[in-house]
C-alpha cells in the first residue's frame, strides 16, 4: 500500500536553501472529496474515526492543518485549483454567464477568461495522458474544466459519488498504466445532493433519534433553501446531531472506497512512482451559523479544507502548520513535477508553490483572501492576516464581520464593534487585494439577483 516521502531539510530561508526535490518522471494524481469539512478528519483532529484512509495516506505524508479555500463553493474554487487565478479573475463565479430567461448562457471558462491557460493544458504539453473522472454538476466539462483532458468523464447523473467515477478512472489507468499521467478523480459522496446508493444504515445516529428526518437530499434541499430565505434556521440540537451522523456516514463510505482505489492503484504498481494531492473544494454547514450547505458564507466551516501532499516513496510524515490557500496548489504541482512553465502561465499564477514549506523553509506570512457570488444571492470577500484576524465583507449590504481565529475558531464572537480600526484597516486590505487583480469593488454597484444552481431554483 501506499508508502509516502518526506524530505526533510534543516529550516532556512528560502534564498539559502537548494531547491526542493522536483519528480519529472513522477504520474501525478489530484483527488477532491468535495465538500469535506476539514473538522471531520481525523487526522485534523476529529473524535470519530471516519476518515481512516485519508488518515493513513496522511500519516505518511506532508498534511496542511491551516488550508483555505478560495470560495465556499464548488464551481469557483475547483476551477481556482485548474487556472491558478482567483474566481474573478478566471470569471467562473456562478453557473450561468447570463441569467435573464428566456435569455440563459451557461459559463465557460473559454469565454469568460480565453487567455488563461489551465495546468492539464501544461501538463499534456510536458508529455502527461490526461484525464478526469468526476461526478458532474460544478465539475462537469460544460464549464470549461475539460481544456487540457484527453479524457474528461462526468457522470450522467448530477452528484454522483466515487462509486461512479473511480471504476472509469481505474479502468483508464489499467490501459495507461505505461504512460506518465495526470489523474483528476473527483466524488460527490459526502454533498448534501448526494446519498448512498445502497441508503444509509444510521451508523451513527443516536439510537433514540425520533426520525424527524432520514438524511434524503430533498431535506438538505429544504433546509438550505430555507435558512437563505429566512436568515437563520431553528433546528434541535438532536436535527443537527442527527445531520452530522449523516454526513459522518457519507465521508465514512467515501473513505472505504478511496482505501479501495488505493489499493487497486498499488496492484498496478504505480505507488512508488506517484504524486498524489488529496484535498477539497470546499467544507459545508452543518447549522454552525444556523445554516445548511455552502456557497453562501465564507465562514470556516465552508472554507477550512484538508490537504495532504505525498511524494514518491515517501515513508515520513509531517504536519505543516502554516496558512495556507488553494491557490496555491498549481504552482506546488507544477514544481515538484518539474515542469516548464510557460512565462504566460508564471504571470498568470497568483499562488505561491508550497515546495519550501515542505523541506521546512520558513515563507513569508501573508493574507489569504476567499470569496463567493453564490447564485447571485450574496457578493461576499474576505481576508484571514497572518495573525488570524479575519473579516467577511459582504458587497451587497456593507456588513462587516470580524473574527480571531486562534482564539475564535467558531467564528462565534464577532469583534467589530470593539475593533473597529481593525476592521477597517482589513476592510481596505480587501479592496486593494480586488484592485490588484483588476477588480475594483467600488466601481459597481452589487445587486441581489438569479443565477440558479439548482432548477428548483428558478421556477
Amino acid at each position: 500500500m501506499i508508502g509516502v516521502v518526506v524530505l526533510f531539510a534543516s529550516v532556512a530561508t528560502a534564498a539559502d536553501s537548494p531547491p526542493f526535490p522536483s519528480f519529472p518522471d513522477a504520474n501525478i494524481v489530484f483527488v477532491s472529496f468535495d465538500a469535506l469539512q476539514a473538522r471531520h478528519v481525523g487526522h485534523l483532529g476529529y473524535q470519530r474515526a471516519v476518515t481512516p484512509a485519508i488518515d493513513a495516506l496522511a500519516k505518511t505524508s506532508y498534511r496542511f492543518s491551516n488550508a483555505t479555500s478560495v470560495a465556499s463553493w464548488t464551481v469557483p474554487s475547483s476551477m481556482t485549483w485548474f487556472t491558478g487565478v482567483y474566481p474573478s479573475e478566471h470569471k467562473m463565479v456562478n453557473k450561468y454567464a447570463l441569467y435573464q430567461p428566456p435569455l440563459k448562457k451557461v459559463a465557460n471558462l473559454k469565454d469568460l477568461a480565453p487567455q488563461v491557460v489551465t495546468l492539464a493544458e501544461i501538463l499534456k504539453r510536458q508529455g502527461y495522458a490526461t484525464a478526469g473522472f468526476t461526478g458532474n454538476a460544478g465539475v462537469s466539462g460544460g464549464f470549461g474544466y475539460e481544456q487540457g483532458f484527453d479524457v474528461y468523464y462526468h457522470e450522467a447523473n448530477k452528484f454522483g459519488g466515487f462509486d461512479y467515477s473511480i471504476p472509469k478512472a481505474l479502468e483508464w489507468l489499467r490501459e495507461n498504466r505505461e504512460k506518465k499521467f495526470f489523474l483528476f478523480l473527483h466524488g460527490y459522496d459526502v454533498h448534501g445532493q448526494n446519498a448512498p446508493a445502497a441508503g444509509f444504515d444510521y451508523r451513527y445516529v443516536d439510537k433514540d433519534y425520533d426520525k424527524r428526518y432520514t438524511g434524503a437530499p430533498l431535506e438538505q434541499e429544504l433546509l438550505r433553501e430555507q435558512g437563505l430565505e429566512r436568515g437563520k434556521l431553528t433546528l434541535r440540537d438532536a436535527d443537527i446531531r442527527f445531520w452530522r451522523a449523516i454526513y459522518d456516514e457519507k465521508i465514512s463510505k467515501a473513505d472505504e472506497r478511496f482505501r479501495q482505489f488505493l489499493r487497486e492503484f498499488d496492484k498496478l504498481g504505480l505507488t512508488d512512482r506517484t504524486i498524489f494531492i488529496l484535498t477539497s473544494d470546499h467544507g459545508t454547514e452543518l447549522g454552525e451559523h444556523q445554516r445548511f450547505d455552502h456557497g453562501f458564507t465564507l465562514y470556516q466551516e465552508t472554507l477550512h479544507v484538508p490537504l495532504v501532499i505525498h511524494l514518491p516513496k515517501q515513508i515520513e510524515g509531517r504536519l505543516i502548520a502554516d496558512r495556507i490557500s488553494s491557490i496555491d496548489l498549481m504552482p506546488t504541482i507544477l514544481e515538484l513535477a518539474g515542469c516548464d512553465v510557460p512565462e504566460a502561465a508564471r504571470r498568470q499564477m497568483r499562488g505561491a508553490s508550497l515546495a519550501p514549506l515542505l523541506k521546512g523553509d520558513k515563507r513569508a506570512p501573508r493574507d489569504i483572501f476567499s470569496e463567493t457570488d453564490y447564485r447571485a444571492y450574496t457578493f461576499k470577500r474576505s481576508v484571514i492576516d497572518p495573525a488570524g484576524w479575519k473579516l467577511i465583507l459582504t458587497l451587497e449590504t456593507k456588513r462587516r464581520e470580524l473574527y480571531h481565529l486562534p482564539t475564535d475558531p467558531a467564528e462565534s464572537r464577532d469583534l467589530v464593534a470593539s475593533e473597529p480600526a481593525r476592521a477597517t484597516e482589513l476592510e481596505q486590505k480587501i479592496f486593494a487585494h480586488f484592485r490588484a487583480i483588476g477588480q475594483d469593488l467600488a466601481a459597481r454597484r452589487w445587486e441581489v439577483g438569479l443565477n440558479p444552481v439548482y432548477a428548483s431554483q428558478a421556477k
